[in-house]
Order: C-alpha cells, then structure tokens, then sequence
C-alpha cells in the first residue's frame, strides 16, 4: 500500500490576500514575481519542480516531494498558505477513488470528519452532490468505527479543488508567510544592530516586500565585538528569507576617535549626533544602491530619546530620504514574539544596557555642533570603509 508521501504529487499554493485585490496589470507583475521567487527557491533548497501552473488565485507545482516543498515554501513572501495534494481528473469516479485512498491513510477511525469543496468551470455535478457522495465512500471505509461527520468544527477533513478538468485533494492547509512578494517594491537600507528589534524592522520591510540592503555600522555607544558577531548571525538568519537576492552585510567603521569626542557633549547631544551620523552613512548608501529609503528599529516611547520631536531632528539628518520605523506601533512583547515566529529566538541574548538621556537638545544646536565637528569628513571617511561580507 502507498504511503501518503507517494501519492501526493503537488502543491496548491495560494496567494495573499493583498495580490488578489491589486488591478489586473499590477496583479501580474505581483504574480510574476513570486512564480519567479518560487523557481529561485525550489533552486535553493534543491528541490526538483516537474512544473509550475499559474491559475487565478493559484499557483500549482508538480513535484514528487510535495511535502517538504510545501515547508519550504511557506517562507516565501507572498503566500498566504499551501497544500501537499494528489491531483486528478474532475471526473467523479477518479476524484472519488482518490480521496477513499486519501482518507483511508489520513483519516482515524472514532473521529468526526469533513468534506470541503471548490469548483471553478463547468462540471456534471454541485460542490454539494461532490462533498455527500466524497463524505459516503469515506464513511463506508470505516464500518466498523464511529467515524461521524461534523461539518462545523471537523477533527479531519478532506479538500477538494476542481478546476475545469483538473481536481486536487489534500488534507493539510500550511500557513504561509503572506504579505507581498519581494521584489515588488523598492529596495531599503535597513540599519542592523546586535538586537532582534532591527532585525524584526528588517524583516517587516521584506514582508511588504523591499528587498533589504544590511548595514551595519561599528564603533557607536554599542559597539563591541560581541556585538558585531550577533549582528552577523542576525542579517544570517534574515537572508534566508531573502532568497533571490543578494545575501551581502555591509559594514561601516567609524574612526575610533569618534567615541571620545562625542563623550565631549551631553549625552543628550552625543545620542542625536551618533543617530544623525548613522543616518547620513545610511543616506550615501541608498543613493549608490538606488534605494528609496532607511529603516530602523525606533519605537515611539519605548525609550526616553524615542519622541516625535527627536525623530524629527533625526530624519534631518537623511536628506530628503524617508526613514521608516516598522516598530514604531508595537511593545517589547510583540517584537519578542515576531522575532521567534521568523526564527529569530536562537539569537536572542541579553539586552544590550546603555543610559538614557532626556533629550532636550534643539535641531539647530545639533547642526552648531556637527559645523564644528566637520561632520561631512566624518561621514566620507566611514563610508569609505565600507566593507562587504557574503553571508
């Protein structure tokens, strides 16, 4: 008798719900990425791909490993979810041959059951005479056990997809990542740190997807070479959701002596200059890499220099260039929780302690200071340190 594995053939892959709703000439493009992020992939994780059907609202990849490909691709932007199934013809007999078949290696006995059905195109049947004659055979397995049916809130249940002369059942319904294939959108710097906040911030801008340019930049407040290596393990484990694009961290190194003239100011002016600093190096970056903007893992109030006001002399500093704050709506519990849903948590190590200043330094004495400091200098020698790691 053949194991479940061997019958599943494909994988029903639907897509976000976003996709769906965009016009027809955007949906295309949308949907041309992701088959083409999909194939890139399958690429990656050695997965052979005997095809790969575009439909409406669907994509549908043949493949004798129909399981593992499913898991796989659940990472892929731009899924909502996917299904190992058996495909067949939309005729009857067949579809009620396979899912006997399906049920009787899926399905326990003494447990209550379902039939849920799909059609698109014109067929000799209803979806209602398709899931009563499915839910008869699947009863008639099991004569000897109390297999019920519970149409509300089934323990197993059986699916079926009939699309014009096609028909595709499954059992199991894998949660995908969602949000928007990467690559539909702009490319952003995304300022990473040794903390799971802006990996998180990066992460959430790939979702919506903008494909990540990773800086990092050495030698602020923070900078240790502890640090540094958390911050590679973190772009490590984000590039493996970049599939497709380049998996490349930049690193930028300020000149050592900066840290001893900023401990010169108050600590008020010495927080906003560092930030300034790291947004003018992201700015230059952008502008070689034709980004359209910077993320960072600021959250609104979540520390004393996280105001309104102190973001407003920061983005200054960006020269026309937005910076995005992806987690600027969120608390300390859900980042922890969005960074162990990406698979962040193996990262996570004790926080990072620093003092906090009560910012109360004005934009204007900000640029008095950097005038004085020659902070265009500053700026072009650490840009010009810039180095590439391939992770």
């Amino acid at each position: 008798m053949r194991s479940a594995v061997d019958l599943f053939d494909t994988v029903v892959v639907r897509l976000g719900g976003e996709i769906g709703i965009k016009a027809p000439w955007t949906r295309k493009q949308y949907e041309r990425r992701l088959v083409s992020n999909i194939k890139t992939a399958l690429k990656c994780h050695n997965l052979p791909c005997l095809a790969l059907v575009r439909t409406a609202g669907r994509l549908y990849i043949r493949t004798e490993h129909a399981e593992e490909t499913a898991r796989k691709m659940s990472r892929v932007f731009g899924i909502s979810s996917l299904s190992p199934a058996i495909q067949t013809s939309s005729s009857l007999d067949d579809i009620l041959e396979v899912s006997a078949e399906l049920a009787g290696l899926r399905f326990e006995g003494g447990r209550s059951f379902a039939v849920r059905c799909r059609r698109v195109g014109k067929h000799p049947y209803t979806s209602q005479d398709l899931c009563r004659k499915i839910g008869e055979r699947i009863t008639a397995l099991f004569p000897q056990s109390k297999l019920r049916v519970d149409l509300k809130n089934p323990e197993q249940a059986v699916q079926v997809e009939v699309r014009d002369d096609k028909a595709y059942l499954f059992t199991d319904v894998i949660k995908g990542v969602g949000g928007l294939p990467l690559g539909t959108q702009p490319k952003l710097v995304c300022l990473l740190k040794g903390d799971i906040q802006s990996a998180v911030a990066c992460w959430m801008t790939m979702k919506r997807g903008c494909p990540a340019i990773l800086v990092y930049i050495e030698n602020s407040v923070m900078a240790t070479r502890e640090n540094t290596r958390r911050t590679q393990c973190l772009a490590q484990t984000l590039m493996k959701w970049n599939v497709g694009f380049p998996r490349r961290l930049r690193m930028i190194r300020f000149d050592c002596s900066l840290k001893k003239t900023l401990e010169e100011f108050s600590l008020d002016s010495a927080v906003l200059l560092r930030k300034r600093l790291m947004l003018r190096s992201a700015q230059r970056i952008a502008e070689k890499e034709s980004a359209e903007g910077i993320v960072t893992a600021d959250t609104l109030g979540r520390r004393a220099h996280q105001t309104i006001q102190s973001f407003k002399i920061l983005d200054e500093a960006a020269r026309g260039f937005p910076v995005y704050r992806p987690l600027v709506g969120l608390d300390d519990e859900e980042i922890v929780a969005a960074a162990m849903a990406i698979g962040l948590e193996r990262t996570v190590t004790k926080k990072i302690d620093h003092v906090e200043p009560n910012i109360r330094v004005g934009l204007e004495k900000v640029r008095e200071i950097e005038r004085e400091l020659n902070i265009e200098r500053i700026v072009e020698r650490a840009v010009e340190s810039l180095k590439i790691l391939e992770l």
